[in-house]
């Protein structure tokens, strides 16, 4: 029997590419989680609209779980929800959760450590990978991503909107890792070989926030088709 496991999912292309391991190793995933900022309604970080994460869940064919956090939320207050949450999927027998990030042993251990807590463990199928061989599997699997969120700290906010391609490769800084595996930017993917359908968006405005530039994505249908059910 293949493993059944929860993927946390902020709808960037770490996700993704965790999301195309798990299914080529043939393990179930049960659901997404993703964690959305209350008042804005967006995917915690990314900002991307609630509206374009559950065309991407129904276009992946999974269930989606959110986990709602206040704005500027604390980690207890982070750690509380998502503990609910992993209670709901523990009822399920559910005891791995999968995540998509690749080089940060802190963040690893902290995933780790919190999930030890409640019986469970972390799955981290990407580990390791070498970022620029990993954002080159992406873009040549025929996955399309773009810019939503970029640290004006460390990139140009000429960056935000662009798609996440083999020119926005080479045209990165050296210092910039590949994959922002950093906090570098942030991505959403719209397409590529896991999706049955294409998510529709338009490219709106993009506004900087408390030092990070974001480019609102807006959902919608275009002329003369019929959105999927």
């Amino acid at each position: 029997m293949p493993e059944q496991v929860l993927l946390s999912w902020s709808g960037g292309k770490e996700s993704a590419m965790a999301l195309y391991e798990l299914r080529r190793a043939r393990s179930e995933v049960v659901a997404l989680l993703t964690t959305i900022t209350k008042g804005y309604d967006r995917i915690s970080m990314h900002g991307v609209r609630r509206a374009l994460l559950e065309k991407q869940a129904k276009s992946l064919g999974l269930p989606l779980h959110e986990v709602f956090i206040p704005q500027k939320c604390s980690n207890e207050e982070y750690e509380a929800e998502m503990g609910k949450a992993m209670a709901h999927f523990q009822d399920k027998g559910i005891s791995s959760v999968v995540f998509g990030d690749v080089l940060l042993e802190d963040v690893r251990r902290y995933r780790e450590r919190n999930l030890a807590r409640l019986g469970m463990r972390a799955i981290f199928p990407l580990w390791g990978m070498d970022t620029a061989e990993l954002a080159r599997k992406f873009i040549a699997l025929g996955f399309r991503a773009i810019v939503v969120c970029v640290d004006s700290k460390m990139l140009s906010g000429s960056f935000v909107g662009r798609e996440f391609d083999e020119v926005f490769l080479s045209d990165l800084p050296s210092q910039v890792d590949p994959c922002g595996e950093n906090g570098e930017f942030h991505t959403f993917v719209f397409d590529g070989p896991i999706f049955s359908w294409r998510v529709p968006f338009r490219v709106g405005r993009v506004v900087l926030r408390d030092s990070f530039y974001f480019c609102d994505l807006l959902p919608f249908t275009p002329a003369g088709t019929r959105a999927p059910a």
